[in-house]
């Protein structure tokens, strides 16, 4: 399916220069302290491709290691509180709310992850909400590997953002 443009720009400075890089090229946390603090909310999804037989296995509660969903929705919302410490130049946020929902989807077949991350601040949780997304992602194939090593991780990406002086995206 062909995806709309995007309706936003990339993160700018008034002169048009990227704002994570510096005059002389060097990498630069962007300084958003003389930004106000509003709600904003990001919603990010991806899809984890497997096989019938394996995606029965974690419907079923069978699998060896576990609880395949459950661990995948903790990881997320572990992985979107530690982003920071994860990609480089991100601000770290006290983020009011994180969800993340695994729905097994026997048509793919495989699991549909959407994280759904929320924070009053001056910074937007884009990145926040993909991270959930790609390490849930990655917490389900970690726990179905021995079974099936062909599952695929794929379509990571911002699904929607709300808030900041950008205003509203929808992917």
């Amino acid at each position: 399916m062909a995806r709309k443009p995007s309706t936003t720009k990339p993160s700018r400075t008034a002169g048009g220069a990227l704002t994570h890089i510096g005059a002389s090229g060097e990498a630069r946390m962007v300084d958003v302290s003389d930004k106000p603090a509003t709600e904003r909310l990001a919603v990010a999804e991806g899809r984890v491709i497997m096989t019938k037989a394996t995606l029965d296995l974690i419907v079923s509660g069978n699998a060896k290691k576990g609880d395949v969903l459950g661990t995948a929705r903790i990881a997320g919302i572990m992985a979107a509180k530690r982003t920071s410490e994860l990609i480089p130049l991100c601000h770290p946020l006290a983020l009011s709310k994180v969800t993340v929902d695994i729905e097994p989807d026997p048509k793919l077949p495989g699991c549909l992850v959407r994280a759904s991350v929320k924070v009053t601040g001056p910074t937007g949780v884009e990145m926040e909400a993909l991270t959930a997304v790609s390490v849930a992602c990655l917490t389900i194939y970690d726990m179905i590997k021995a079974v099936e090593r062909g599952v695929r991780i794929e379509g990571i990406h911002l699904v929607e953002k709300l808030g900041g002086k950008s205003g509203h995206y929808r992917g």
